[in-house]
Order: C-alpha cells, then structure tokens, then sequence
C-alpha cells in the first residue's frame, strides 16, 4: 500500500500560481448552486456571442484541458513526463452530426494515433465513439430497426472510421482506447469493438472496449468477453470506469418505463468495480487494463491485486488513468514509486470542448466529497507552502 497523503508529491507539477488557480476552481465547484448558475450564465453569454472565450481559456479550461491543439498541449505532455507520469490526449470534441464534421473528428484523432506513435510519453490514443458517429444512428443499430440504404451507407462508414482508427493503431503500434457511451447505444458499439478486436487483437492489444461499473450487468458482460476472447485466441484490452451518465440513465429509465440499467447505490457500483479489478488481474495472460479511477480504495485495490500476483510495479499491461487537473494525489503518488499512471488531456477548440468542461464542474459538484476532498488536499500543500 502507498500513501495518497503526501501533497508534496501531490502537487509537484504545479506552481503557486496553479495552486491558487486550483483553490479558486475547486472552491466552486464545492457548491452545486454556483455550478448550476455558472452554466445557465454560460450558456446566456454564448447565445448572445459575448466575448468569454478568454475567461473560460484561462481558467477552468487552462486546469483541465491542454490546450486547442496538439502542439499547444505538449508543454503540458513534458510537464507530467517530468514526474514520470504519462499522457492520454484526448480530442475531446463529442456530438457531432454532419458527415463533415464527424470526419474532421475522424482526421483529427487519426492524428493523434500518428503523434503516439512518436511520443513515448503517450501511452495510448483515445476516441469517442460519437465524436465519429450519429447518436441517433447508434440508437437505432442498438434497437436493432432495419436501416434503410441511405443509412446502411452512413453506418458503414461509421464502420470504417473505426477500422481506419485501429489499422492505423496496429500498424503504428498504438493502443486504441475507445470510450463507453449511453446505455441505449453501448450495444451498437460493442459489436463493432469487438469486431476490431477480432481484427487487430490477435496477437496483441491493440483495441480496447470501455466499461462503465455503474451498470449493474457490466461484470458479467465482462466475464462473458473475457471468455469469448479466450476462446477466439485474442488479446482483450478493457478500460474501467464507474462511468458519466448516471443521472441520466436513471431518468430516462423512469420515463419511458423500462428497468434501471446502474447499481442502486454507490456501494454496489464500488463492489463490481474492485470485482473487475480482480476479474482483470485474474485474467492478466489475455488481459490489458487501464484503470479510469479517482476513489483511492479502487487504486489501493489495483495495487493490493498486481501485489498477491507478484506483478511488477511497471508492469506494461497495466495503467492507472486519471483526469488532467483531478486527483493528483492518486496519480503522482502512484508514479512516484513505478506504477503506470497517465493524465486524460482534453483537447479541442474551446467552445467544442465546453461540454467536456460542464460535465467536469457538474461531477465534481455532485461526487459526494470529491470537491472537497481536493479542497482538503490543496489547503494542506498551500499551508505547507505559506500560501495560505
């Protein structure tokens, strides 16, 4: 076990101005109503073309994003690598609709596959699923309606934007991380996922799928695709994450009628994601994981697992992953005595990326603790520093 208490380590990377920077956000973002004020006066000051764009960039933006460009995020990528920690860059744009800008998307993370490769402080290269594909299409995949041949047409270059995204990470050498999505369109994706994986996983992982523990069938669908890629020969590459739509799920759930798809409480959901923890590292001959988790007990359990295994500290099959700007303690902790930890590292045009950034200061507002929590930790290593 390591000690996520040490904000020395903790904050290592970060400036007193960045420090101050963070007390400020996070301080915010400790109160839902503020949050919730913020977003409707961002959305007002928008729609009325008002000139916020150097507000957002400079502050929140600045604490959890790289930057709007590759080359603008790299000073960030050196920054981590210095503490020996890794970066995920992560073309955060998401939602898109027309086939122009769902192949920009495309180009773009085809680009961040290609920048990887070059870089051996990426261990990963990242995409949405609907960053490349319509919601709407993926829903009625998923419901399994006929598409008509306008749609088979438009579905098949879905198809093929991830194939080109996951040839290009085979040929290069690049692991694929594809993110997990609604429960009511996750289907659709995990047959394409698994129809890459039957391409490209054959002799090492190169696609890995996204699950999302909130929902209470996720450790089963995990043991059953653990199973089906023993008995296909292949490599199972699997992310973990409790997961980011929860509110959501529950809502649409209880309007249309149908069974609640997550855990019935945050208990349950911690239980089946240290059982696929356990599920992952059991199965660590045919499995890779990236472990998505600020809880520490989730993080001391990934340790405690690869420890009863004899599995070394830097064991390449295993990383733990947390957001840019979030959970420190856990990330440069865990990277200060040889585990794999890299940072999420959003990119993206400002105003694109505002989605990504809501949903941040909506968690961190709703997370019970996880706010404060941060605020604890910052406050410790501002007094530690006479900054406060």
């Amino acid at each position: 076990m390591i000690s996520f208490e040490n904000t020395e380590v903790a904050f290592k990377s970060k400036t007193d101005k960045d420090l101050n920077r963070a007390h400020l956000l996070f301080s915010i973002m400790n109160s839902r109503f503020i949050v919730q004020i913020g977003k409707i006066l961002f959305q007002i000051a928008t729609a009325l073309h008002l000139p916020v764009k150097f507000m957002i960039k400079g502050t929140i933006f600045k604490h959890f994003c790289g930057g709007e460009t590759m080359a603008e995020s790299e000073s960030v990528i050196k920054s981590l690598s210095q503490f020996d920690v890794r970066t995920i860059l992560d073309y955060s744009v998401e939602g898109k609709e027309n086939e122009k800008d769902l192949d920009r998307s495309f180009d773009m993370i085809l680009a961040t596959v290609e920048n990887a490769a070059k870089h051996e402080d990426i261990p990963y290269a990242v995409f949405k699923p609907t960053g490349m594909a319509r919601f709407a299409l993926l829903q009625k995949v998923n419901e399994k309606k006929e598409l008509n041949a306008k749609e088979k047409e438009e579905f098949q270059r879905v198809v093929n934007r991830f194939d080109g995204i996951c040839k290009k990470g085979f040929e290069l050498n690049v692991p694929i991380l594809i993110d997990a999505e609604e429960s009511w369109i996750q289907d659709a994706i995990d047959d394409i996922v698994h129809g890459m994986m039957e391409k490209y996983n054959q002799e090492k992982c190169i696609v890995f799928n996204t699950a999302q523990l909130y929902r209470h069938d996720r450790l089963e669908f995990l043991r059953k695709s653990f199973d089906w890629a023993r008995s296909k020969g292949l490599k199972y590459g699997i992310k973990l994450v409790r997961g980011a739509y929860l509110e959501k799920e529950r809502e649409r759930a209880l309007k249309n009628g149908y069974t609640d798809p997550t855990n019935p409480n945050k208990e349950a959901t911690d239980r089946d994601f240290n059982a696929s923890i356990k599920l992952c590292i059991d199965n660590i001959d045919i499995v890779e994981v990236c472990c998505g988790s600020h809880n520490e007990e989730s993080n001391q359990y990934l340790i405690s697992q690869m420890e009863e295994k004899g599995l070394e500290k830097g064991d390449k099959r295993i990383y733990a992953a947390q957001l840019l700007g979030m959970s420190d303690h856990i990330s440069f902790n865990m990277s200060n005595v040889g585990y794999n930890v890299a940072k999420y590292v959003p990119f993206g045009p400002v105003f694109d990326v505002t989605p990504y950034l809501i949903r941040r200061t909506e968690e961190n507002s709703s997370i019970a603790g996880q706010s404060s929590r941060e605020l604890i930790l910052i406050n410790k290593e501002r007094a530690r520093r006479k900054l406060a």
